[in-house]
């Protein structure tokens, strides 16, 4: 979310997939979308005809676990695309869900694996971190 704030995409009367429906990723990133206004569709592993759903969304979340799975024939033109995935590719490099050289075209925006979606993990739980000790939330070894 904090990406999309970021770069000032509004998720408000969008259309976002989400695909993947993990308790960790899937679930709460669809919620959020919702509380942005966005109207939000849930696909997984187990969706028929799956790129009938992705090349209608505005914002594609994809959190599904497969290397390289999503190239430009899932996206509509202009779509926002979120990368949430870690894999390993045939020759161990690491990449995403996203075929990101093959949607650069095709999207608007699509987060790069590495360098997107983790590093902004890793901020944000800094962030949290530090505003929780603001807060006098966190306990240090003096206390």
């Amino acid at each position: 979310m904090e990406l999309l704030a970021h770069y000032n995409i509004d998720p408000a009367g969008k259309h976002a997939v989400v695909i993947g429906r993990s308790n960790i990723v899937g679930k709460p990133i669809g919620q959020l979308l919702l509380q942005k206004d966005a109207t939000v569709t849930y696909c997984h592993s187990k969706t028929k005809d799956l790129a009938e759903f992705t090349k209608q969304a505005d914002i594609l979340i994809a959190a599904v676990g497969r290397a390289k799975f999503i190239d430009h024939t899932f996206i509509k033109p202009g779509a926002v695309i979120i990368d949430v995935g870690m894999n390993r590719d045939e020759n161990g490099k690491l990449c995403g869900d996203v075929d990101f050289q093959d949607v650069q075209e095709t999207a608007s925006f699509v987060t790069p694996v590495p360098g997107g979606v983790g590093p902004m993990t890793i901020a944000m739980l800094m962030g949290n971190t530090l505003q929780s000790a603001e807060k006098g939330s966190v306990k240090t070894k003096q206390q």
